[in-house]
């Protein structure tokens, strides 16, 4: 995670060599994204006293189509998947595994305060997600707990981006989600889009 946030700082600070005062200041845009984040869930009633928390960090990618209305305004709608993170578990008097699935969409709008190539913005978002959550205990001989449901929930955030070549925009961003089903959803990103 350190490397992506050296990558950024240099990003923004070396693109002022390639950057010209931009034409393109409204417009469609794509692109995708890496993150990293760090998901906590807490009180899994239906395993009993087995197990009381899940505490795991994974790798999650974005692709991400958006419109620019300005230099400061911009909505946005992405695919967001937080991949399969699972682990081996320790219990009270058992071990075992977990794996939890989430991906789903999220639309969100970007106000941004420019300042030369490099860019300020906040982020406010709604994500329409799937969660999958299954736990086995070896001493119960496998499956104990399987839970696939549907959630939605706010998110917000925010960041520094660059754009160099007058077209291509790296950002860093820092995300939360605001979900009573997941304890704790945070993330870092570094994505690239191209602004047509």
């Amino acid at each position: 995670m350190k490397s992506g946030i050296a990558a950024a700082v240099v990003l923004a600070f070396g693109a002022s060599s390639a950057y010209a005062q931009s034409d393109n200041v409204s417009g469609f845009y794509v692109g995708g994204g890496w993150g990293a984040y760090d998901v906590q869930v807490d009180d899994i009633d239906d395993t009993d006293d087995a197990i009381q928390r899940i505490d795991d960090d994974d790798n999650a990618w974005r692709v991400f189509g958006g419109w620019r209305f300005n230099p400061y305004l911009s909505v946005e709608l992405a695919y967001v998947d937080f991949g399969e993170p699972g682990d081996q578990l320790e219990g009270s008097g058992s071990s075992g595994n977990y794996k939890l699935d989430i991906s789903g969409l999220q639309p969100a709008v970007y106000g941004t305060f420019p300042i030369g190539p490099v860019e300020l913005f906040a982020k406010l978002g709604y994500y329409f997600y799937d969660v999958d959550l299954s736990v086995n205990l070896d001493d119960l001989g496998g499956d104990v707990f399987s839970s696939d449901t549907s959630e939605e929930a706010w998110s917000y955030g925010g960041g520094v981006g660059v754009t160099i070549l007058d077209h291509l925009h790296f950002k860093l961003e820092y995300e939360k989600i605001d979900t009573d089903l997941i304890d704790d959803l945070d993330s870092i990103w570094l994505t690239a889009a191209w602004r047509f």
